[in-house]
């Protein structure tokens, strides 16, 4: 019996997860040592279901959902009867409102309203997840010591993201508060996305090609869906 205990134990030991670790750079592309990346968080699978669900969230509550339509209660026209009801050899229309004549309103059209719709916390914060172990799997995650600038130069900023392998579309999270130099020097390059690790979400992690994390916003985002 405690041979058969033994064997169960070492087996849920070996079973268990280990984090990986990962090196940081600098924004010179320079070696700046390890970091360990939590498995709960960076070695998820990849759930494509969970991805498409909270992308389909996050745009509809962008929208204004502002369109509207003229119905038949909104048109401005006479009300009176447009014929006798017999003898007129025509069908017996009671207004000019209806859908069916020109100028008339329209007939279940779009009405101002809110598209959001809900979607569990616990479903959010596994996307989340997902999202990142899907850079990590694809090579596609690169962590900085620090994302900062001493001035905010656009042509350096580009020279630099260039020597890390950085050219088109990346998106840059940094800690808590994002260096104002170095969001400046970004804001003039079209295919690069800054974002305070708070504002850190599915959509524009997997819009841009590269996501680059600072240490910092490792340490919070480990922190925070862990």
């Amino acid at each position: 019996m405690t041979a058969g205990n033994d064997s169960r134990t070492d087996t849920s030991v070996k079973g268990k997860p280990a984090d990986m670790k990962i090196q940081v750079v600098t924004l010179d592309n320079q070696k700046a040592g390890d970091i360990t990346l939590a498995d709960s968080v960076f070695g998820l699978p990849v759930r494509r279901d969970i991805l498409a669900r909270m992308v389909n969230y996050q745009l509809a509550k962008r929208r204004a959902g502002t369109h509207q339509v003229k119905n038949r209660a909104d048109i401005t026209a006479s009300g009176i009867k447009m014929g006798r009801q017999k003898g007129g050899g025509r069908a017996r229309h009671g207004s000019v409102k209806v859908p069916q004549f020109r100028g008339g309103g329209r007939a279940f059209g779009p009405v101002v309203r809110d598209h959001a719709h809900k979607l569990p916390k616990k479903v959010r914060a596994l996307a989340m997840r997902t999202a990142l172990s899907a850079k990590q799997a694809s090579g596609k995650l690169l962590v900085l010591d620090a994302a900062s600038l001493p001035s905010p130069k656009t042509r350096e900023l580009t020279l630099k993201l260039s020597a890390l392998g950085i050219s088109s579309s990346a998106l840059v999270v940094g800690g808590a508060v994002l260096d104002g130099n170095f969001a400046l020097a970004a804001r003039n390059l079209p295919g690069i996305d800054t974002l305070p690790v708070a504002g850190a979400n599915v959509y524009d992690i997997l819009r841009r090609d590269m996501l680059v994390l600072t240490r910092d916003a490792v340490t919070e985002l480990e922190a925070r869906l862990q």
